[in-house]
């Protein structure tokens, strides 16, 4: 049965960081996603989490501000992407987080290409533990990012043949770049490790867009699917009086008797 986690890097903004992991579980999610916890020491985050599972993050994207997006398909800077790929998996391992979001950063090439699986290929031997994202970013939101199609995220998954590397489906991004995201689902759903949920075309509280949520998250109930739908949108108002869709959700998938 999927589980539902908290984007706290964009849910329950209202709040310092380090108390939104408490409002998430108040508010009935089974879990959290930080998109880069590093701006806080592991132990903060550890009491912060108070048990509340933690989903996923991502590696450190190195200087926002000059650009920096990742560096896993930065042809020479293989060394920044070891670095912070190391930072990732040690803070994800001491924080229970299964999943990293490798990201790939601003490039493009067939140089991008290779420079990115041999990357991905070192990492995951580096942590074997850990299950490695693959996620397409929509060129409207990230101008540059080499990784900006699920297509070819998808040929480069089956090109590493590596089954601890996986795809990404963030529904947004999914309608962003192809325009039908539930055509997207049905296409690459056997690499889809992790899932991820917001309303279209705004962004804000999951629902609408052509995308039957219910019908997705029956879906991965039926087919066995014990990973993590995560909520990363921006709420429209306060993130506790937009939540009506989890609720729906967690009792669609309920099972009966629980």
């Amino acid at each position: 049965m999927p589980r539902y986690a908290a984007n706290l890097t964009m849910l329950f903004t209202e709040v310092p960081p380090l108390d939104r992991p408490g409002l998430a579980a108040q508010a009935g999610f089974d879990g959290a996603e930080i998109l880069f916890p590093y701006d806080f020491p592991v132990k903060e985050w550890e009491a912060a989490l108070a048990g509340l599972p933690l989903a996923v993050i991502n590696t450190h994207p190195g200087d926002w501000a000059a650009g920096d997006r990742g560096f896993a398909a930065v042809p020479g800077d293989e060394g920044r992407f070891r670095d912070s790929f190391l930072r990732a998996a040690d803070v994800a391992t001491r924080l229970g987080a299964g999943r990293v979001h490798v990201m790939a950063g601003v490039a493009k090439g067939p140089q991008a290409e290779q420079t990115y699986s041999e990357n991905l290929t070192w990492a995951a031997t580096e942590a074997p533990d850990l299950l490695l994202l693959l996620e397409p970013i929509n060129p409207d939101d990230m101008p540059g990012y080499f990784l900006n199609d699920f297509d070819q995220a998808a040929r480069i998954l089956d090109d590493l043949g590596l089954p601890q590397v996986g795809l990404q489906f963030d529904l947004w991004h999914a309608a962003r770049i192809h325009g039908n995201a539930e055509a997207v689902w049905h296409r690459h759903r056997d690499h889809i490790a992790h899932v991820q949920i917001a309303g279209f075309p705004a962004r804000n509280e999951p629902g609408g867009g052509g995308f039957d949520l219910t019908a997705l998250c029956t879906e991965l109930d039926e087919a066995g699917y014990d990973g993590w739908v995560s909520a990363e949108y921006r709420p429209a108002r306060a993130t506790v009086h937009g939540l009506g869709w989890l609720s729906a959700l967690q009792a669609r998938t309920k099972p009966i008797g629980g």
